[in-house]
């Protein structure tokens, strides 16, 4: 269970049949498998199977209809993927806050996420039957997107919020980590010991100080440092301050 059972994916009009089948592989990569083509050039066909790879069980149930009308007919939430420049403003979302929007509405509705033809993308007619309009925000030196590489991002992009929602995908580096961060009394306690042996090599004058110490904070406050390398540095900074000590 993948817990994307409610939403499809549409492909409008698309030209190559090769597409098709990178479209399917892309979908199951993250997880969807229901897949709607509104118009397809040329489907079924031998060369979408062979870029679909393992995923020819999604073009053998895929739904071929005759316009986007009848592929959303059934869908209480709509999302259109186009480049295309509006002349009338649309409720627009990011590809993160598309997935959201999603999660938030799947369980009472069913979803249609839709992608233009690879040459124009979706129509203004097209687009004004979707409720929202997604944007891929590309390179404005290149924006054109391979089909399969627009609908990568947006599944991808799904997947990604509905396994942060599962607690299978933490976004916060703190979950990711295998030992808790210094506390602030363990980090002052480090800036002491630093200073200390700092001056005690006459690297570091106190009553010149230079903002060293402040730029020091500052690099070892964007590392965020573990409880374990506060350890190692206050080991280091304990072995120099034996050796400066010892007797010759």
């Amino acid at each position: 269970m993948t817990g994307f059972d409610n939403i499809k994916i549409v492909l409008v009009n698309t030209s190559h049949p090769g597409n098709i089948g990178a479209c399917a592989r892309a979908m199951k990569n993250m997880g969807l498998s229901e897949l709607t083509l509104v118009n397809p050039e040329d489907f079924p066909s031998g060369v979408a199977v062979g870029r679909a790879v393992s995923s020819i069980d999604i073009l053998d149930r895929a739904r071929v209809v005759e316009n986007l009308v009848d592929a959303v007919a059934d869908c209480g939430l709509v999302i259109g993927a186009s480049a295309r420049s509006r002349r009338i403003p649309w409720p627009m979302l990011t590809p993160g806050q598309s997935a959201n929007k999603v999660l938030e509405e799947q369980d009472n509705n069913k979803v249609a996420l839709v992608f233009g033809r690879e040459d124009s993308g979706l129509s203004n007619e097209e687009l004004q039957q979707c409720n929202f309009h997604v944007q891929i925000p590309t390179s404005e030196e290149y924006t054109s997107l391979n089909l399969a590489a627009a609908v990568m991002v947006i599944c991808y992009e799904l997947r990604k919020a509905w396994l942060a929602l599962e607690g299978e995908f933490p976004l916060d580096d703190d979950q990711l980590w295998d030992i808790e961060r210094a506390t602030g009394e363990q980090v002052e306690h480090f800036f002491e010991h630093l200073e200390r042996v700092l001056i005690a090599i006459d690297f570091h004058d106190p009553d010149n100080p230079r903002q060293l110490m402040s730029r020091l904070r500052r690099l070892f406050g964007r590392v965020r440092m573990d409880a374990m390398e506060m350890n190692i540095l206050r080991g280091i900074l304990t072995n120099v301050e034996y050796h400066i000590k010892k007797p010759e």
